[in-house]
């Protein structure tokens, strides 16, 4: 699971359909990235980072 991008989610008060639809994915893709069982492409990393204003290196922590 990847702790520290559930926890920005959480922190910046969004659901997980909030932050797939902001992306353009699907809740389920955006479910796999956030739970670890799938990487995402770069360009939804760098609109990660950007929407929580956290590193995607801090962000695709496994945990």
């Amino acid at each position: 699971m990847r702790k520290n991008l559930k926890e920005a989610r959480q922190k910046a008060g969004m659901t997980q359909q909030e932050v797939a639809d902001r992306l353009g994915i699907s809740l389920v893709y955006y479910q796999k990235i956030e739970s670890g069982s799938r990487t995402g492409d770069f360009e939804i990393w760098d609109s990660l980072e950007d929407l929580f204003i956290v590193h995607q290196r801090m962000l695709r922590e496994n945990v």
